[in-house]
């Protein structure tokens, strides 16, 4: 007789079905579950991801805003800043003018005076030639040239009194523009501490 085969039984082979579809139930439902627990941490990341932006969207809105104010104030301020330094230039340029012709003046005044003292001198020569000239001739030259010289000092005395006038004129003239030219530049002082706050 030959060996007999070996047999399972029926309930033994169910058993290791059941035993293997539960191993795989298991198997599926503990993946289900660490899936379902990563999906929810995900969900709760994506929530604060979702709950973060709209923060962050103010924020960004503010700066936006701040930068556009900024914007628009430095906008409106940089032409009255280069309009006021426009005028300052120009108010240097109306001083610098008045200054030279203050000095001008001035020189022209002070050769003026010399000659018109020169003047003097030469009358009061002819005075005294015209005195003691023993010659008639010499005499009447002497007075005829202090004639001259009488107009001529009349003249410079004249000249004299002008530039004189018109020195103090310049004076007057260049302390009204530098009062004005110190005006325009506390207006930039003014600016320049306004765009410092802002």
């Amino acid at each position: 007789m030959g060996r007999a085969q070996p047999r399972f039984p029926l309930e033994t082979m169910m058993s290791t079905i059941l035993s293997a579809r539960w191993a795989l139930r298991t198997l599926l439902l503990t993946t289900v579950l660490v899936s379902a627990a990563l999906l929810a941490g995900t969900g709760a990341g994506r929530a604060q991801t979702t709950a973060t932006p709209p923060d962050v969207l103010a924020a960004l809105l503010v700066e936006v805003r701040g930068l556009r104010a900024a914007m628009e104030q430095m906008a409106s301020t940089g032409p009255r800043v280069q309009l006021a330094l426009g005028r300052l230039q120009l108010q240097e340029q109306r001083v610098n003018a008045v200054v030279r012709r203050l000095e001008d003046a001035k020189t022209n005044l002070v050769q003026s005076q010399k000659g018109l003292e020169a003047l003097r001198h030469r009358m009061a020569d002819l005075e005294r030639i015209a005195r003691e000239a023993s010659e008639p001739e010499e005499r009447r030259a002497a007075e005829v040239a202090l004639r001259n010289v009488k107009t001529e000092l009349t003249l410079a005395t004249l000249e004299v009194q002008r530039l004189q006038n018109e020195e103090a004129t310049l004076s007057q003239e260049i302390s009204g523009e530098q009062g004005r030219w110190a005006e325009i530049n506390q207006r930039l002082e003014e600016l320049e501490r306004s765009l410092g706050r802002r």
